[in-house]
């Protein structure tokens, strides 16, 4: 069951939040016991708005199970940047799934879904008849109660458990993930085959299938990643960063900044305060 005292963390690596761009406060819980290598997190925002708010993420390499009071959705891995719009007042309970869990719950490579998504009525491993119907009952009692997360999250678990063992491939992936995102020096694919004595074909095949994307890509987006982290804390310049991170030069940083995230370092940087 979740922890009913999670703290609300509006800040993540993830979120490309500023002065401009504001978040409502989400509630995050981790995974149930036995779920660990299944889910990542739950995380549950309720906002309340006067103006619609663009949400702007840079979305981990996992699919997304969301369940909220106008739509239910299972999402593969964007390999660009995700926006959602928040209007009026409304809820959301969502899943972050780890690396091994997307094909086990859709059934097939999830390169199918690649930068898109689809009504969790097409996954029938969920139940979503049932669990959809749930999660919004218990929601629409009192979108902020904590009982009402858990209930809810405990919905989506008891779908979830019966997909459950991880297998020996989804376990490598998780690993993999793992691993890339704690060594923060590795730029290269090759480092990453050497490290789990994988040839660069097997390690592409594992991760198309699993988290829909290139080895290359995974590098990138962990950089991309630690930039935000690095530019969210402001205890650096722009070319500190680049450096840190790994890049000959800040105009290469700088460049693939803006390709994802249509906004260059500086003024994501100028943005935090």
């Amino acid at each position: 069951m979740a922890d009913q005292h999670a703290s609300r963390d509006p800040i993540s690596r993830a979120h490309l939040t500023g002065r401009s761009h504001p978040t409502p406060p989400i509630h995050r819980y981790p995974a149930g016991s036995g779920l660990e290598d299944f889910v990542e997190r739950y995380w549950i925002p309720v906002w309340d708005v006067a103006e619609p708010q663009s949400q702007k993420t840079l979305q981990y390499p996992v699919c997304l199970i969301v369940v909220s009071n106008s739509y239910a959705r299972f999402y593969g891995t964007v390999r660009g940047m995700s926006t959602v719009t928040l209007e009026a007042t409304g809820w959301a309970v969502g899943a972050m799934l780890r690396p091994a869990a997307g094909r086990l719950v859709w059934g097939r490579p999830v390169s199918d879904l690649t930068d898109r998504f689809v009504d969790l009525s097409e996954v029938q491993s969920l139940e979503s008849r049932r669990l959809v119907p749930a999660v919004r009952a218990l929601m629409d009692r009192d979108p902020d109660d904590p009982d009402n997360h858990a209930a809810a999250i405990a919905e989506v678990e008891r779908s979830l458990r019966a997909m459950l063992p991880v297998d020996a491939q989804g376990r490598l992936i998780n690993d993999v993930i793992a691993w890339l995102r704690d060594h923060p020096e590795v730029t290269r694919v090759s480092e990453i085959c050497d490290a789990f004595d994988l040839g660069e074909r097997a390690l592409q095949r594992l991760t198309l299938d699993r988290v829909g994307l290139s080895p290359k890509w995974l590098i990138q987006r962990r950089r991309l990643h630690d930039a935000v982290e690095r530019l969210k804390a402001g205890a650096t310049t722009v070319g500190e960063v680049a450096a840190d991170l790994g890049y000959a030069d800040q105009a290469h940083f700088t460049h693939d900044f803006r390709t994802v995230t249509g906004m260059t370092p500086g003024a994501f940087l100028a943005d935090q305060f």
